[in-house]
């Protein structure tokens, strides 16, 4: 779903309120043009504002047909709106490559029973529209040439060292990175914007790791290591644009992914509060040989009931909202009548 034209963006109109928009295709676009239309302006006005909680979609009933089919609004009366917990795991408006999931076969790793994992993708993976960076975030796979250098530049940094105790030679970076890639236990990858590299990730399934024995691992739990590269995108704007982006990644990869883990240093302590500030919950405190680490979770629901990929959606707050599906007729007793 990407390719939108000015032209194409300009034929469709937005209306009604900031909680409730109305779209509404007012020009001759074809049906494919205007759900490609339809989907961005609706993505724009959910990226970084969770107040618009249904959108009300206006146009042919061969659009309304393609959304409902996508999975990205539901039929309502005579016509179609869409609900942002939807939209947003539409895995074809962020992955440039959707796959289907992969068939669920058991096997066995080192005495762990988990699903047999795909094939590590190639190339870029994810690429998001940062409304309030004003640029593109993208993931892509560590397979361009400098890209190891670039990797071993980053561990040798006092500042990532200090933390993933990986300096050494390019030599043994490039054995290190040559492993993982070679295992569909794991997956590398830089994060860029605009195509610049700015952080090294290495997402891993949980069940296969060494965090898989410590807890009870769902089969398609999934877990991630960081380091930022690039002094200047280490501010709270970039923070949230990556992690939640990190996040969604994951979640739209593999639909029956559950939860994501994480393992940071237990006295990292501004390192956990981002992660709690993201929406993660500290489940326990474990003990590796190197280190002894908080492991932390976020859940799928949570994530898309509370649209945590919008700025600040996780913090704390008392203010009732709209039920994330929203209902036109309730029981008579939850209005207040007899």
């Amino acid at each position: 779903m990407t390719g939108l034209t000015t032209s194409e963006a300009d034929e469709v109109t937005v209306a009604g309120s900031r909680e409730a928009p109305i779209l509404r295709v007012s020009g001759d676009l074809t049906p494919g043009e205007a759900v490609r239309a339809i989907l961005t302006r609706a993505e724009v006005l959910t990226a970084s504002d969770t107040r618009a909680y249904r959108i009300t979609i206006e146009a042919e009933p061969s659009v309304r047909d393609r959304l409902i089919a996508m999975g990205a609004a539901r039929r309502r009366g005579d016509g179609a709106e869409i609900l942002p917990g939807l939209l947003w795991q539409c895995a074809g408006r962020w992955l440039p490559a959707t796959r289907p999931p992969f068939p669920e076969l058991f096997t066995a790793t080192g005495g762990r029973r988990h699903p047999l994992r795909p094939e590590t993708p190639a190339g870029t993976v994810y690429a998001r529209a940062i409304p309030w960076l004003g640029r593109t975030l993208s993931f892509r796979t560590m397979t361009e040439p400098g890209d190891v250098a670039l990797f071993s530049a980053w561990m040798n940094d006092p500042r990532v060292d200090a933390v993933w105790q990986e300096s050494g030679p390019l030599s043994a970076h490039e054995g290190y990175i040559a492993k993982l890639q070679a295992d569909p236990a794991s997956l590398p990858l830089f994060g860029c914007l605009d195509g610049k590299p700015f952080g090294y990730f290495e997402l891993y399934w949980a069940r296969e790791s060494r965090l898989g024995p410590l807890y009870e691992s769902g089969p398609y739990d999934r877990g991630w290591h960081v380091a930022i590269g690039d002094p200047d995108v280490r501010g709270r704007a970039s923070l949230s644009a990556w992690l939640p982006s990190l996040m969604h990644y994951m979640f739209l990869d593999e639909p029956r992914t559950q939860r994501i883990v994480g393992e940071p240093r237990a006295d990292h302590a501004q390192q956990i509060r981002n992660l709690h500030a993201s929406g993660f919950g500290t489940l326990a405190t474990i003990d590796f040989p190197h280190k002894r680490a908080a492991l932390v979770s976020l859940t799928r629901e949570h994530f898309f009931q509370d649209r945590l990929w919008v700025p600040g959606a996780a913090a704390a707050d008392a203010t009732a909202r709209p039920p994330v599906v929203p209902v036109d007729e309730r029981p008579s007793a939850d209005r207040g009548e007899p």
